[in-house]
């Protein structure tokens, strides 16, 4: 873990504060390249947008994947403030990231939901990333407990 993997981390629950904050979902996602400048900003946005598909991580993916090259991509990491959903892990892989750093793990999300939502899928990030061809390196949870405080109250 890097100084830099906590101040972006930082920066994703920021902005799943901010999602919150305009009623939608806690969930923020950073794209940062390998000098460590972000690219890339995005908040969920399923309410507000009336799309289930705008899950933070795939918000931006869509941004990234519009406007930079593939080969930067390779090189950038995404930090999510929780674990990236399959769609979502499907996305940053397609989109040719190679590197992502979450916050809240999908089983500690998945305690904060409990039995309010039938919307779970029981597979993680690392399943889905660890059976493509290329390597995506995955590193969570980080900040576990500062990622738990983003969705204190929330859905319950």
């Amino acid at each position: 873990m890097a100084l830099d993997d906590l101040r972006f981390m930082r920066r994703a629950f920021e902005l799943a504060r901010s999602a919150r904050a305009r009623g939608d979902q806690p969930f923020g996602a950073v794209l940062v390249d390998a000098s460590g400048t972000i690219l890339v900003e995005a908040k969920n946005s399923i309410v507000t947008q009336r799309d289930c598909t705008a899950h933070a991580e795939l918000n931006c993916m869509r941004e990234a994947s519009r406007t930079l090259d593939r080969d930067l991509l390779a090189r950038c990491t995404l930090y999510a403030s929780a674990e990236p959903c399959a769609m979502c892990a499907a996305a940053i892989f397609w989109g040719n990231v190679r590197r992502v750093v979450y916050g809240l793990s999908k089983e500690a999300l998945y305690e904060l939901v409990g039995d309010d939502t039938e919307e779970v899928l029981y597979i993680t990030c690392r399943d889905i990333l660890g059976r493509g061809k290329k390597t995506v390196e995955v590193v969570g949870p980080l900040l576990q407990d500062e990622a738990r405080e983003v969705h204190a109250g929330f859905w319950r």
